[in-house]
């Protein structure tokens, strides 16, 4: 049975040489295609691995008749007997492909499956430097889907050996921007001398799906890093996806997971946007707790932080079983912190000047650690403020510089100079009109 293959992939190999040398492209292609099926049905799969090597290595063997026997060898993968074969083949045909610009989607798709193998076998980091050979980014014939999938796996790797730094490059690869394309409107035809882009794989999410996974990936990078807005913004993204806001059961959890990052992110202009938009949300009525967390931190007054914690504790505890996870292990802690820093914001639109003993008091704290806490917002340019140690007073007032002074005081002189021209006016106005009433 051997030695008949032998000679019938013999006799094969010489009219594939006759046809390649001839150039004719389609009979070479039948030929080539039909040595491997032979070895296929006779389950000869050292002798396939090897006569794929022979055949792409070929003088002046046709790009064609390469891409041909590439496509025709994938189909085989899923056939192999077991894991060792399905493997030897996989490098076989990535080792055949490497370099050849022609078959770098067959290439790519390779490499993902090995990626996955090794990632079944516990073996991480290999699967992920074997995923960052490939910059699929560059491959202009591959769908734009299949390509963002493709990194987002990278990605996903990364994330799964820690490797943050890296994954984070890996991730701007990909504009958050193409996610929001309408894909229901019609598409352009190619103009004359464009590459054919091919049809991603059935197994390929679509483009909404794949909004999805990308933010999803982007809140485990942000939650390594305690980037509460950041994290926020994701989940943002996440619920505004149509299928997620149609679904009563999936945009609830996504709603708390905002309202609560809404609270852990350090007040900045970014983050009183996102909470006044997200008040506006009429979704919020359904969860009035939260909608209520929200307003205790747009008004301005002082939360008592023993009150908020014993009526959100069991939400806080809660979020663990929900979807996302549990909120970090420093969020309580860091939800304490934002409480303080929007009280001491509270008492500074209201004081120009107070005792420390005071201030502590209305934020429940020792003198050491009201101090400490209004100390580091200073430092960060939260807000400016002085304290006067010996006298045991902060102020909030901005001491200005002379011309400051200057500029206040000629504005003040200004406004003086409108209302008496204006009362002025006014005077004659109402003098001419009394004259013109005497005469008649």
């Amino acid at each position: 049975m051997a030695e008949n293959l032998e000679a019938q992939v013999e006799a094969l190999l010489n009219v594939e040489k006759q046809m390649r040398l001839a150039g004719e492209v389609s009979e070479t292609k039948k030929a080539v295609c039909s040595i491997l099926s032979l070895c296929f049905e006779a389950r000869a799969w050292k002798m396939l691995n090897d006569q794929i090597v022979l055949l792409s290595k070929r003088r002046g063997q046709l790009k064609q008749a390469v891409t041909a026997m590439v496509q025709q060898s994938m189909q085989y993968i899923d056939q192999t007997p077991d894991l060792e074969t399905r493997v030897e083949l996989i490098k076989t045909l990535s080792t055949v492909s490497a370099g050849k610009i022609y078959v770098e989607i067959e290439r790519a798709r390779l490499i993902k499956s090995l990626a996955k193998i090794k990632e079944e076998q516990g073996l991480i980091d290999e699967a992920a430097e074997l995923m960052q050979e490939i910059a699929v980014e560059t491959f202009g014939a591959m769908a734009k889907t299949e390509k963002i999938a493709f990194i987002l796996e990278q990605v996903r790797l990364c994330l799964d050996r820690q490797d943050y730094v890296r994954a984070q490059i890996l991730s701007r690869r990909i504009s958050p921007r193409v996610f929001d394309i309408d894909s229901s409107k019609a598409k352009k035809k190619p103009k004359e001398g464009d590459g054919i882009v091919e049809e991603a794989p059935a197994d390929i999410p679509t483009l909404p799906e794949l909004k999805r996974i990308y933010y999803e990936l982007m809140i485990r990078y942000y939650g390594h890093h305690n980037d509460y807005l950041e994290i926020c913004r994701c989940y943002k993204a996440i619920y505004d996806i149509p299928s997620v806001k149609e679904d009563h059961g999936q945009w609830i959890p996504i709603l708390r997971k905002i309202c609560w990052y809404l609270a852990l992110a350090p007040h900045d202009p970014m983050q009183s946007s996102l909470l006044n938009s997200t008040l506006e949300d009429k979704n919020l009525s359904e969860i009035p707790k939260f909608k209520l967390l929200l307003k205790q931190l747009v008004t301005m007054e002082v939360i008592l932080w023993t009150t908020l914690w014993n009526e959100f504790e069991v939400e806080f505890v809660n979020e663990k079983n929900l979807l996302g996870g549990p909120l970090g292990e420093k969020a309580a802690e860091d939800l304490r912190q934002r409480v303080i820093e929007h009280n001491i914001l509270v008492v500074s639109k209201y004081y120009s000047r107070i005792s420390l003993k005071r201030f502590a008091g209305l934020l429940c704290l020792s003198l050491q650690d009201a101090e400490k806490h209004l100390s580091d917002m200073v430092v960060s340019k939260a807000l400016i403020a002085k304290i006067d140690r010996p006298m045991g007073v902060v102020c909030f007032q901005v001491v200005k510089d002379s011309n400051d002074v200057l500029n206040s005081w000629s504005m003040n002189l200004e406004k003086l100079l409108d209302l008496v021209e204006k009362s002025c006016h006014q005077i004659h106005k109402e003098t001419m009109v009394h004259k013109a009433a005497l005469k008649v």
